[in-house]
């Protein structure tokens, strides 16, 4: 029984030193640092994982690069000239678009092109805007910017411009009508037919027009109708003839009394004197504008030559002084030639004039000097062509070309 014991003894003891070591090897492992947690733990875990990502994609960049070279490194040789001879023989025969026929299409519809643009029409203006005049505005430039007539400018300002062009005043204030047309003030007394009649509308133009706000059920009689004194109305379409601020035309020789009302530089009766030879040279040594245009749509009958101030007027025909001095009507100073033809010249705002009443001149003489006098906003000469059948005439039509 002792021996039994003691050889089994050992045995246990054996059996328990490989027990001891299975359980010390798991043990060590737990032991063991983690080396992602300690980075992590150093705050070097993120950078850590850039870098790796930055040397993996390095990695996968030269692979990629290796890849393609070998690919190239491999591709077969160009063929010799028997091999490509053979090669186009054996090639697919091309086939032409034409020898292709055509098929019509059963569509009866309307076909549409694809377009990247979109046309989006102006919409009419519904209101009265202003406008502040600037330096070299003129009221065609401004008419032109808001796709209105010149006229419309014109009668839409009938206080500020008084039909007269050269009355633009830097710094002041135009209404812009929406439509071509006249802006009225309603005046006490005034019936409807009256004033549709002087402004060649119909009574219903101004009723229906709707920035006016009147209301056709309400208007009354016509001739009285419901309307407050100084109540401003657009009348589309509306027109009068301008009040002349111009010197009146058709001063001749054979009806000299005429110029007496034009001013105290009348020289009265004139019989005789030199004659034209019927054609013209330019009045001044510039042959282009400094401002308006002859625009009878804005009572503008003659052309403002450009010039400085004390620069030559010439006399653009043979003729007589008929009119030397001070002109009331806007010109300054101003000169007036009887050409003993049938027609007239005048020349206004000139600075200084040479020439008496009843003198007679030749084409080229020199008859004064270029200046800003009257209703001028700066240095130029206007100037008028005016026949005894033909009244006031657009001056380029009878001067020579530029």
């Amino acid at each position: 029984m002792n021996d039994d014991f003691q050889e089994v003894a050992p045995q246990a003891e054996q059996g328990i030193e490989p027990l001891a070591e299975e359980t010390a090897i798991p043990a060590k492992k737990q032991s063991a640092p983690n080396w992602l947690e300690t980075l992590a733990r150093l705050g070097l875990g993120e950078i850590v994982a850039r870098v790796g990502t930055a040397l993996l994609t390095l990695v996968l960049i030269i692979a990629v690069v290796w890849l393609m070279r070998s690919v190239v490194q491999n591709s077969p040789p160009p063929l010799s000239g028997n091999e490509a001879k053979t090669a186009e023989a054996t090639a697919t025969p091309s086939v032409s678009l034409a020898s292709i026929p055509l098929m019509e299409a059963d569509y009866s519809g309307v076909a549409r092109l694809a377009g990247i643009h979109t046309n989006i029409p102006d919409r009419p203006r519904q209101d009265i805007v202003k406008y502040t005049i600037a330096k070299g505005d003129t009221v065609i430039g401004i008419a032109e910017k808001y796709h209105l007539k010149p006229q419309t400018i014109m009668f839409g300002n009938y206080y500020t411009l008084r039909d007269d062009p050269h009355n633009l005043s830097i710094g002041a204030e135009l209404n812009i009508l929406p439509v071509d047309g006249y802006y009225y003030e309603w005046q006490a007394g005034d019936g409807l037919n009256g004033v549709a009649k002087g402004l060649n509308v119909n009574p219903e133009d101004i009723i229906n027009y709707p920035l006016n706000r009147l209301d056709p059920a309400t208007i009354g009689d016509y001739s009285r109708p419901n309307i407050k004194t100084g109540t401003w109305l657009i009348v589309p379409g509306g027109t009068r003839p301008y009040t002349s601020w111009s010197a009146p035309a058709g001063v001749t020789r054979t009806n000299p009394a005429v110029a007496r009302v034009m001013g105290a530089g009348s020289c009265g009766k004139v019989a005789d004197g030199a004659v034209g030879l019927g054609y013209f040279v330019w009045p001044a040594d510039k042959h282009y504008l400094s401002g308006f245009d002859y625009s009878p749509d804005t009572n503008h009958r003659g052309i403002d030559v450009a010039g400085n101030t004390g620069e030559p007027i010439y006399a653009v025909d043979a003729g007589v002084i008929v009119y030397a001095g001070w002109n009331d009507w806007g010109y300054g100073n101003m000169i007036m030639i009887d050409h003993g033809t049938g027609w007239q010249s005048l020349y206004g705002h000139l600075n200084s004039i040479n020439v008496v009443c009843g003198q007679s001149v030749d084409m080229g003489t020199v008859i004064g000097t270029l200046g800003s006098t009257g209703r001028s906003s700066g240095s130029h000469l206007h100037f008028e062509l005016m026949h005894s059948q033909y009244s006031k005439v657009n001056p380029w039509n009878f001067l020579p070309p530029p």
